[in-house]
């Protein structure tokens, strides 16, 4: 644990200045992940109550309208986050993120773990097959590109990027 600065002085909470130091990872952590439940309310505050009355006044039936408050509530937040970035990392973020959502839907689709399969392929490279650390470093890197162009069974014999992309095309989200 990192040493507490001014510990006499009972004004210190108030500026953050009685914190106990945390490492990056777990900075990072509770940046992306610790925070979205008061994300969850702020954006409730922001969207819920207008959206509600939007929502209920249209004479549409109610599997619809929960339909629709899904599409407004993602949609919102996909076009904040957008938004909140420089145009250049926007671009690699919703690259990343449609990728990853590929993933995932191929995932169920399949009922498979990519990533999972993935590691798990990974694992199969032992050091103990190469010279040293750099030549292990250097093969275990070129697998695990290759790994997504090799056919694998439980996609139909489709290759993972091959299937990624599929899904994709099938939602308008390849490049």
């Amino acid at each position: 644990m990192a040493e507490r600065i001014n510990l006499d002085d009972p004004n210190a909470d108030l500026f953050g200045m009685n914190e106990e130091e945390i490492s990056e990872e777990e900075m990072i952590e509770k940046q992306l992940y610790e925070k979205n439940p008061n994300r969850v309310a702020a954006l409730g505050d922001l969207w819920y109550d207008s959206m509600l009355r939007e929502i209920d006044g249209m004479d549409i039936p109610e599997e619809a309208k929960r339909k629709m408050i899904f599409s407004m509530t993602a949609n919102g937040v996909l076009d904040m986050i957008s938004d909140s970035v420089e145009e250049e990392l926007g671009w690699d973020v919703t690259l990343s993120f449609d990728v990853y959502l590929g993933v995932l839907l191929t995932n169920k689709k399949f009922k498979v773990d990519l990533f999972e399969g993935h590691m798990k392929a990974l694992l199969t490279v032992k050091r103990d097959d190469f010279p040293d650390d750099e030549a292990f470093e250097l093969a275990l890197e070129e697998f695990e590109e290759k790994w997504w162009d090799i056919p694998q069974p439980l996609l139909e014999k489709r290759t993972p990027n091959d299937a990624i992309r599929e899904t994709l095309l099938k939602y308008g989200l390849a490049e």
